[in-house]
Parts: structure tokens; C-alpha cells; sequence
């Protein structure tokens, strides 16, 4: 079974700087590309970045370019979300997700594992 368990979520002043972490066990995590997703209430949850399973590729949301930054360990079981310039638009809880699928996968339905999600609250 895999199991994935976020931190680095907080409250931030906007234009400040927050890193989230997740935590895979379970089966090789190099066989899973690897996702954040974030839902703010009312809304749906919204792709915001992937990540290969080598590292070698990723693909971005356009309203995260430029200021999110994603990376995998694979020695360490970890990905990571560098997140710069933060907006309040930015508020959501944040979750990591994985999947099997080759691809770069931006859709909710394409991974089946997800973390329990963490906070971000950006301030104005």
C-alpha cells in the first residue's frame, strides 16, 4: 500500500516563500510520476504541477509558471514544491498524488494515491 504524508504547509505574507514535502512509502517510488494538486473551497480540485519519474520532465499550470518549482528524490522517496512570489489566490490545501501512468498526467482521475493534503493561507 502506498502511503503519502505532505508538510511544509503554513500562512505566508503574499510575495513570501513556502516549501511543501511528501513523503512516499510503499512500493518503488521511482515507478511513480508524481503530482500536486490544490483545492480551495468552493472549487474544485486544480492541477498545479507533475513531475516524470526520472525527474527529467515536468509540466506546470500556467498560473504557477515561473514562481513553483518542483523536484524529486528518488534515493529519499520525496518530492518536493518550492513555491515563490505566493499570491492569496494561492490559498488551497495543497495535496501530492501518484500514479502508475507513464505520462505527464494533469488530471485528478489519473492518480490513484493521494496525501491527506496540507494548508497554505497566503495573506494580503
Amino acid at each position: 500500500q502506498v502511503q503519502l504524508v505532505e508538510s511544509g504547509g503554513g500562512l505566508v505574507q503574499a510575495g513570501g516563500s513556502l516549501r511543501l514535502s511528501c513523503a512516499v512509502s510503499g512500493r518503488t517510488f521511482s515507478a511513480y510520476t508524481m503530482g500536486w494538486f490544490r483545492q480551495a473551497p468552493g472549487k474544485e480540485r486544480e492541477f498545479v504541477v507533475a513531475v516524470s519519474r526520472s525527474g527529467a520532465n515536468t509540466i506546470y499550470a500556467d498560473f504557477v509558471k515561473g514562481r513553483f518549482t518542483i523536484s524529486r528524490d528518488n534515493a529519499k522517496n520525496t518530492v518536493s514544491l518550492q513555491m515563490n512570489s505566493l499570491k492569496p489566490e494561492d490559498t488551497a490545501v495543497y495535496y501530492c498524488a501518484a500514479t502508475h501512468i507513464l505520462g505527464l498526467e494533469s488530471q485528478p482521475s489519473g492518480y490513484p494515491y493521494w496525501g491527506q493534503g496540507t494548508q497554505v493561507t497566503v495573506s494580503s
